[in-house]
C-alpha cells in the first residue's frame, strides 16, 4: 500500500506546488489585479490538499526507507526536512499573507517582496521534489531489475541445482 501512497502523494504535492507557482507567475505577468486577487485567494485553499500530501510523502518515505540512510534513499531523506521547513516556514505563511494583502488591494513593496520570496522558495521546492521523484524512479527501476533477474535465474537454473 505504501508503494502506491508514496509516489501518488509525491505527484500530488509536486503538481500542487507547480500549479501554485505557475498560476502566480502567469497572473503577475499577464493578468489583471482581479485575477491576481483570485489566484492569491485560491492558493491557501490548495494548502488543504498540499499539506496532507506532503505529510503522506514524508511519512511513507520514512517507513519505506526501512532505516537505510545511504545512496539514493539517503539523498531523498536529507531533502525532506528542507522541503518541509521551506513549505511550513516560508511558503504557507507567505501564501496566507499574500492572500490577505491581495484581498485588501495592498499591492505594495511588501506584497511584491514576499511574492518574490514565495516564487524563489516555491522553485526550490519544485526542484527538490523533482530530484526526489527522479531518485525514487531510479530506486523502483533497480528493484524491478533485481527481482526480474532473480526470477530469470530461478527459471533458467535446473531444478537439481536449486
Amino acid at each position: 500500500m505504501l508503494r502506491i501512497v508514496h509516489p501518488l502523494a509525491g505527484v500530488i504535492a509536486l503538481l500542487t506546488i507547480s500549479t501554485f507557482w505557475l498560476s502566480t507567475a502567469l497572473s503577475e505577468l499577464f493578468a489583471t489585479p482581479a485575477t491576481i486577487v483570485a489566484v492569491k485567494s485560491a492558493i491557501p485553499w490548495g494548502l488543504l490538499l498540499l499539506i496532507p500530501a506532503m505529510a503522506a510523502v514524508g511519512g511513507s518515505g520514512f517507513v519505506l526507507s526501512k532505516g537505510r540512510r545511504e545512496g539514493l534513499v539517503g539523498a531523498k531523506l536529507k531533502r525532506m526536512p528542507f522541503i518541509a521547513a521551506n513549505g511550513l516556514l516560508v511558503l504557507a505563511p507567505a501564501a496566507l499573507l499574500l492572500a490577505a494583502k491581495a484581498q485588501a488591494g495592498e499591492f505594495d513593496a511588501i506584497f511584491y517582496g514576499v511574492q518574490a520570496l514565495e516564487l524563489a522558495a516555491g522553485a526550490v521546492n519544485i526542484v527538490l521534489l523533482g530530484l526526489s521523484m527522479r531518485d525514487g524512479m531510479k530506486l523502483t527501476q533497480c528493484r524491478r531489475r533485481t527481482s526480474e533477474a532473480a526470477t530469470s535465474r530461478r527459471r533458467t537454473t535446473p531444478a537439481s541445482v536449486r
